[in-house]
Order: structure tokens, then sequence, then C-alpha cells
């Protein structure tokens, strides 16, 4: 695997909140070599760690993507769409006010467009990226049984040793999520696009 240069600044991670972490009472010592310290009563995560291992996680999607691997981005939501669909084909979406059905369908439609593709999914996928390792538990022990890499993003609450790559970061502020999901599928499309180039 070769070492890349990924444009990971430590202002752009400060500016989101991949820094904040956990009140001291919830974390896991585990996360002791990540945390810097504590302020105003949050554990604050080491950014150098958090850049360090993101890069790692940004060579392996690269060099994983430029030989045609297939990715699956793990995230809770994908709850909510089978139940919206299961609503839907029984009818019950009909039985609610016209307001609620319409809002509901809305969200349906919303998250057919951003989790449809695992449908059509027809083999394993070669790398697992997963945003909430607590949340996500299940999915990650399947990774690990079937000896799938995975790369995890973690909060100060989480298990480091369990995925292969894990990413110290707030993995409950939207901002930090984006900022790390946004690298990691740029680094994706480049990987992709020099596979499809060599091939």
């Amino acid at each position: 695997m070769t070492k890349r240069y990924w444009n990971i600044t430590f202002e752009e991670m400060m500016e989101v909140g991949v820094h904040f972490g956990h009140e001291p009472r919830k974390w896991n010592p585990r996360m002791a070599p990540f945390i810097l310290g504590k302020r105003k009563g949050i554990h604050i995560t080491n950014l150098t760690k958090t850049a360090r291992f993101l890069s790692e996680a940004c060579d392996l999607a690269f060099d994983a993507a430029s030989t045609g691997k297939q990715f699956l981005i793990v995230e809770t939501r994908l709850r909510e769409f089978r139940d919206l669909r299961k609503e839907q084909k029984t009818g019950k979406l009909n039985s609610l006010p016209k307001r609620d059905a319409t809002m509901l369908k809305r969200q349906l439609s919303h998250l057919e467009r951003y989790l449809g593709g695992i449908k059509y999914m027809t083999r394993l996928p070669d790398i697992v990226i997963i945003f909430d390792q607590q949340e996500e538990y299940t999915a990650l022990q399947e990774c690990i049984t079937l000896g799938i890499p995975t790369i995890s993003l973690i909060d100060t609450n989480s298990d480091p040793d369990l995925a292969d790559i894990s990413i110290p970061t707030n993995d409950d502020a939207i901002a930090s999520i984006r900022l790390i999901l946004n690298k990691l599928v740029f680094v994706i499309c480049e990987g992709r696009s020099s596979y499809i180039q060599k091939n």
C-alpha cells in the first residue's frame, strides 16, 4: 500500500468538531491512546491520530477502488427504509391522515434514492465502511466473521480494536461525519477512475 497525500487539515477537522467526544463517564478505556484530554465535561480526541488513521483508511480505499473492489457503506437509516417499504406494501400508509402519509412517502422516496442500490448487490462487498460502531455492532460482527475488511468511525465510547481501521472522530455530529465521508468518497472515486483508465 503506497502512502499518498489526501489533504487532511487540522483546521478543517476543528471547524466541524471532529475532536469532540463523549462525557468521561461514557468512555471506553481502550480509547485512552486516542484521547488528548478532558475539557468542559467531555473528552477531546487527538486530531493527530484521527488524521493518521483517516489517511490510512484513504490509502486502503484508494488501493481497493483502483483494483475494482466493491464497497458497502453501513448506516442506521436502512432500518427506517425497510419499515417504510413494509408499511407501503401492506397499505398502512393509506390509512394515515393525508399529511402524515405524504411526509412518509417523501421520506421513503428519499431513502429509496440513497439506499436502493443495495438490492442490486450480487456478491459480498470487499470493504465495509461503518459510520456508527455502537449502532452497527451487528454488522461489524458479521464483517469480522466473514473476514471482510472494515473501516469504522469510532467515538470515545467505542472499541478501537474491533475494526481493521478505526478512525477516532465525533460520530454524533453530522458535519464531522460528512467531512470524513466526503474524504472517503473522493478517494474511492479517484481509485475507481484510475481502475477504469487501466482497463
